[in-house]
């Protein structure tokens, strides 16, 4: 699966465990709880690839799309922070499902910038075998982390700079 591909599955499969996170409601405490932690391990994985593969390879291929990188950085670090804060907090905090809708909207703008701006410039400047390699490393970092077991751990790290690019 090239780069582009992979990167547009993973802001399927987020969006979808805030559905199920939303659907749960708050006396299905075993499922939110779960699903707050995928959200957290996929949003990990996620940032990770992007900024460790994808954000310094774009930036090197595709020079009209360094202020969109900076800017998602930014979108990042502030994820980040938001998830710090939630892992950190208990199922019965009353702020919880606030702080879950804010980050589901931060993570929605995150992608539709993504998946409007920058993959397009990005796909513009890449061959589809720069895409496939690119794919294929970051598959392979993605079961590296996930093989270390629970990614979000590193997340409050994280929080104090936005990634280099």
């Amino acid at each position: 699966m090239n780069a582009i591909e992979m990167l547009k599955q993973q802001h399927r499969e987020v969006d979808e465990l805030f559905e199920e996170f939303e659907a749960a409601g708050e006396g299905a405490r075993k499922t939110r709880e779960r699903t707050c932690r995928e959200i957290a391990d996929a949003l990990a994985v996620h940032a990770t690839i992007e900024e460790r593969i994808f954000y310094p390879e774009a930036k090197e291929a595709a020079e009209d799309a360094e202020d969109l990188l900076r800017e998602s950085v930014e979108e990042h670090l502030s994820v980040k922070r938001l998830l710090a804060e939630i892992l950190a907090s208990s199922l019965d905090d009353p702020q919880l499902d606030a702080r879950m809708s804010v980050l589901k909207e931060q993570v929605e703008h995150h992608v539709e910038e993504e998946e409007k701006q920058l993959f397009p410039k990005v796909k513009k400047a890449c061959s589809a075998e720069q895409l496939d390699e690119m794919g294929s490393r970051m598959q392979k970092l993605v079961e590296e982390l996930e093989e270390e077991g629970q990614p979000s751990a590193a997340i409050p790290d994280q929080t104090d700079e936005p990634a280099p690019i």
